[in-house]
Order: structure tokens, then C-alpha cells, then sequence
């Protein structure tokens, strides 16, 4: 399967610079994967969608401030995007800089400089730095002096709102450098609509690293190799499904690190075992996938060539969402992290489609 099929042409105007003022306000393409009936409505909409019984699932990992700006000894600027702390005073980043860095170089940070740090290795694309400051942690440095990572298509400098703005209102556990977007659109009242309509919530957590943005370089797709993240999927949770599905409810899951998440646990053998499931994941999943857990996806409009639109493609089947993209681009939807959400149910012949 090549690249060039998940090709599309995504109009600048498109990109979302800003989120829909109220959450849940944004517009909602509903798809049909059995038929590819397209439906427009607005994301409050949603409630109908989901039935009493069905399971909505989140993903509640929380947005470290993972942007971190500072010079090196000659003077000039770097950007420090963090991938993962290591250790008390060791990450793992991508360095931004005019120049090279090279090994041992050091760099300060902090409001008068005075955090100092040095580079120990490079493995491409990663740098490992040290900090070289007892006093104060890796994690402390990135919480004090650290930026919200806005998608770099968000051509803007970030806000003070942004912090809140790129953040679910139910997260919880620290640990991503993006924000699972499609749970940005929901609001405390539309999680209130859900619990009084009967309908189940529960939750996963999925650390997103750059993995899940990282572009594909390789012509088949089939050769792109994934990241690895880490996720969590409780005991809990996984009973709950098994109960969900056997009493004839829905699973449905907000944001395809949600839906990964749990397709990496039901891969393991602690999904027979109902144990928790806490493991780094690469799991890519592109057309001819058969998903075994979730019945619909929430999900944004995702980059052309990206991993994210080929998950959609596996789900929706690649023709339903070719068509639901042009008419997304036709209708003047708005597009990535902060653009508008499609609700998408499963194909079922979707593994099965010829391309």
C-alpha cells in the first residue's frame, strides 16, 4: 500500500488556529461505516449517537509543558521538545538550533540562565541531556519554565488561555508532549448529558510522544515503524467491555490513542487474563487491520499522508473516508488539533477493501 494514497489537498484556510469557543460547539461529521451515509450536525449533537448501556472510553493523560527555549554557550537559540524524562536530570528531546549541537555542548535555561544542562548523546532524531542542577528536577524545569507544545501548523505564539485550551478537562495523569484532540471537544455538560442518559465512561491512559506525528517516510506504509508509547488499560476497564459487548452495548472511543490503547491490550495476554496492561506500545495500525474492541471512533480531521488518517481509513473503510475528507474540505470543516471532530462507526468490510 503506498503513501501516495492517503494523499489529499488540505487547504491552509482549513487549519484551526483557535478552538470553537464553547467545546462542545464545534461542528460533528457523522459517517456511517457500513454505508458511507454522511450526516453534518454540531458536536453536542453527539448524545444522540450513544445509547443507554454503550462505553465511552477517554484517554486522561495530561499535556506536560514540553517546550522548553535557551541558548548554547556561543549565545545562539535552541528549542528543547521533550520525548521523555529519563531520569531526576536526564531527557530524551529533539533540539531545534541554527547550527549543529554536538556532544558535550552545553546549554542554559531557566529565566537567568542558570539552569545548566549538557548534551550526552545523540541518536537520531533523539538527544539525551543532562542537567546538571541537583536542586531542581527534570520535571519541576519543564513544569517552571516549560511552553504548551502547539502543533507547529498553529502558526501563533501560545497564550496564557492555550494551557487550558490544550488540555481535556478530565486530565489527569501526566505524561504527553500533544494532547489527545478529540477529547477536547467535550464539556462538563455534555459529560453530565452522558451520565444521565445511562451511558458508561471509563478510562485508558496513553502517553502521546512524537510517534504519533512523526511523518512517513517510506513509500509502502507497511515499512513505517511507530514510536513506541506508553499506555495503560486497566483490569477494570477491560472487564468492562466484556460485559459492555456481551450485554449488547457499544464501545466507543474518543481519540484514536484511545482506540490504540486498547487494541494493544486485547493483543496481549492480559486481555484473556483480565489483568492491567501497562506497556510501551508501537502499534500501527493501517488498512486491512480488523479491529476487535472499539464500534465507533471520535476522532479529528487528521493530516494527509499521516498514521492517524490511515487508523481512520483501517475503521471507516479507505474509500468512506477518501469521501468523507473531500466533503469535509467541500463543507469548509475545520482541520487538526484544533478544528472539528467526526464520529465514524465501524466498517466491519473494511479489512477485506481493495485499494
Amino acid at each position: 500500500m503506498n503513501l501516495s494514497n492517503f494523499s489529499l489537498d488540505i487547504p491552509k484556510s482549513l487549519i484551526a488556529f483557535y478552538p470553537s469557543p464553547i467545546r462542545s460547539q464545534c461542528r460533528l461529521m457523522i459517517v456511517n461505516g457500513n454505508t458511507g451515509e454522511i450526516t453534518h450536525k454540531f458536536f453536542f449533537n453527539l448524545i444522540n449517537e450513544i445509547n443507554t448501556g454503550d462505553l465511552v472510553v477517554f484517554n486522561n493523560t495530561e499535556v506536560i509543558p514540553a517546550r522548553l527555549y535557551g541558548f548554547k554557550e556561543s549565545g545562539g537559540k535552541i528549542e528543547v521538545l521533550l520525548e521523555k524524562i529519563l531520569s531526576n536530570n536526564n531527557i530524551l528531546a529533539y533540539l531545534k538550533s541554527s547550527n549543529l549541537v554536538n556532544i558535550n555542548s552545553k546549554l542554559f535555561f531557566g529565566t537567568y540562565n542558570d539552569i545548566e544542562g549538557y548534551v550526552i548523546s545523540y541518536k537520531k532524531p533523539f538527544y539525551e541531556i543532562k542537567f546538571d542542577n541537583n536542586q531542581i528536577s527534570s520535571f519541576d524545569i519543564f513544569h517552571k519554565y516549560g511552553h504548551i507544545p502547539l502543533p507547529p501548523y498553529i502558526k501563533r505564539k501560545n497564550l496564557k488561555l492555550d494551557e487550558n485550551l490544550y488540555q481535556t478537562i478530565y486530565k489527569k495523569n501526566l505524561g504527553s508532549i500533544a494532547a489527545p484532540t478529540a477529547g477536547l471537544h467535550f464539556d462538563a455538560i455534555l459529560l453530565e448529558a452522558l451520565c444521565k442518559k445511562g451511558i458508561n465512561t471509563d478510562f485508558v491512559t496513553l502517553h502521546i510522544g512524537s510517534g504519533t506525528f512523526q511523518p512517513v517516510r517510506t513509500v509502502q506504509i507497511e515499512k513505517h515503524i511507530m514510536h513506541a508509547e506508553h499506555a495503560y488499560v486497566s483490569a477494570n476497564l477491560i472487564d468492562k467491555i466484556k460485559v459492555c459487548k456481551k450485554n449488547g452495548g457499544r464501545i466507543i472511543a474518543v481519540g484514536t490513542t484511545t482506540l490504540r490503547a486498547l487494541e494493544s491490550a486485547y493483543n496481549s495476554t492480559f486481555w484473556n487474563n483480565s489483568k492491567n496492561y501497562s506497556k510501551s506500545t508501537n502499534i500501527f495500525i493501517y488498512p486491512g487491520y480488523k479491529h476487535h474492541v472499539v464500534d465507533a471512533l471520535i476522532t479529528n480531521f487528521h493530516f494527509s499522508e499521516s498514521t492517524l488518517i490511515m487508523l481512520v481509513s483501517s475503521f471507516l473503510g479507505y474509500r468512506n473516508t477518501i469521501h468523507a475528507y473531500r466533503e469535509a474540505i467541500k463543507k469548509k470543516y475545520r482541520f487538526f488539533s484544533y478544528g472539528d471532530a467526526m464520529y465514524i462507526t465501524y466498517n466491519t468490510l473494511a479489512p477485506y477493501e481493495k485499494i
